[in-house]
């Protein structure tokens, strides 16, 4: 069986590999040069533990599963794993109730998680300040990118594809099969198929529609911006401070992440991207600000979030702004302590009635299945995510 993947990113590449190992023929698109080049190569590194989602759903259960294959996968690719653990702080007393709601959802997710006091919190991180937090010690960090290059790597060695330079522009559904429109280095062409698997991120909705799917939500793209810590800075850092996150969003705050390169980095904020793949506040795209605007979800979502949004706005604009929402957690960082880092842009399916969609979000039709929502904690859960998907693929 010849099966087409669209999209080189963790969970396009971990599906690739699901399926070449079990022995079917696997050609993986993607646009960019290398693999990685979009969400899976521009996030903060964190193997998450399962910690925030709601209990009995697809983030729940993959993240904890996914923390331990994740794991696995990289030991036995010699890729370095980093797990020094993470507080969850409550630096407010009107911010403990959501930290002990958030205790009891980790529990209940079967995540080890510990409420601990300031001299608790600071046996593991001696400049933090907080009322109270939590203590994660299953939270670590690897290298993303790395993981797609291994993932790579064992799909060519069974024979597979990895296509870069190669655009997704179509598919239609025949009698012998689905025939798959692309164009690579040498122009247009049509590969046959008799299945697809689209993990296409930030255009996921473009690539249904482009299947003849209409899509259950849109991608609206959220830039998430960020610092690293100046050398001084970054000791004052052992492993991952997070803040008590909003319930009202699908984002987890500022926070700070000690990466598997030794560097901390500080971030992200959530700002609405005027591009697609919008790294940059000029980064604009007339055809994808047009799409954001004609959708209303939307407009009802800004509508409930005027003020959240603005002060995102006001921290992606101003470095001490964003310095003050870091300082809440270790008081000693400083304006001076931050350098500018490359950004990254979020792929959040956005309901019509305004809503985030909270878990991962996969469409199906004959011979197909897309992936329209699959946000953070999708790294962490890749490997989990192509099992579910391989299943649902061979329901089709």
């Amino acid at each position: 069986m010849h099966i087409v993947v669209v999209g080189a990113g963790v969970v396009g590449l971990a599906v690739a590999a699901r399926l070449t190992a079990r022995g079917d023929r696997v050609t993986v698109l993607d646009k960019e040069p290398a693999v990685a080049r979009h969400q899976t190569g521009r996030n903060s590194g964190v193997i998450h533990s399962g910690l925030y989602y709601t209990p009995g759903s697809l983030k729940a259960t993959m993240s904890v599963a996914g923390a331990r294959s994740m794991t696995a996968f990289a030991e036995a690719h010699g890729i370095e794993v980093h797990r020094p653990g993470k507080l969850v702080v409550a630096t407010r007393p009107a911010h403990v109730p959501g930290l002990e709601r958030l205790a009891a959802n980790g529990r209940a997710n079967g995540v080890r998680v510990r409420e601990v006091d300031l001299a608790e919190a600071r046996e593991h991180e001696p400049h933090v300040s907080c009322v109270r937090a939590l203590w994660v010690p299953d939270t670590g960090t690897i290298d993303y990118a790395a993981v797609c290059r291994a993932l790579a790597h064992d799909v060519v060695t069974a024979d597979g594809e990895v296509l870069t330079e190669t655009a997704f522009v179509g598919a239609r559904d025949g009698a012998d099969g689905l025939r798959v429109r692309v164009e690579g280095p040498g122009g247009r062409e049509e590969l046959h198929a008799d299945r697809l698997v689209a993990c296409a991120g930030l255009q996921s909705d473009r690539v249904a529609r482009a299947c003849g799917l209409e899509p259950e939500a849109r991608i609206i793209p959220f830039r998430g911006e960020y610092f690293e810590l100046a050398p001084r800075a970054a000791a004052l850092v052992n492993g991952l401070i997070y803040p008590v996150p909003d319930p009202r969003f699908p984002f987890l705050g500022v926070h700070l992440t000690r990466m598997v390169s030794g560097t901390v980095q500080a971030g992200p904020n959530a700002v609405l991207a005027l591009a697609r793949e919008g790294y940059r506040w000029r980064d604009v795209d007339v055809r994808d600000v047009l799409d954001e605007l004609a959708w209303p979800g939307l407009w009802r979502m800004g509508a409930h979030n005027v003020v959240p949004g603005a002060l995102e706005v006001i921290h992606s604009l101003s470095k001490r702004a964003f310095a003050r929402g870091l300082a809440e957690l270790v008081p000693a960082l400083g304006p001076d302590d931050l350098v500018r880092a490359p950004a990254g842009v979020r792929a959040q399916a956005i309901a019509r009635d305004g809503k985030p969609v909270d878990d991962f979000l996969v469409q199906r039709a004959p011979r197909q299945v897309h992936v329209l929502n699959a946000p953070s904690p999708a790294a962490t859960c890749a490997l989990e995510i192509a099992t579910h998907l391989v299943g649902m693929l061979d329901a089709t």
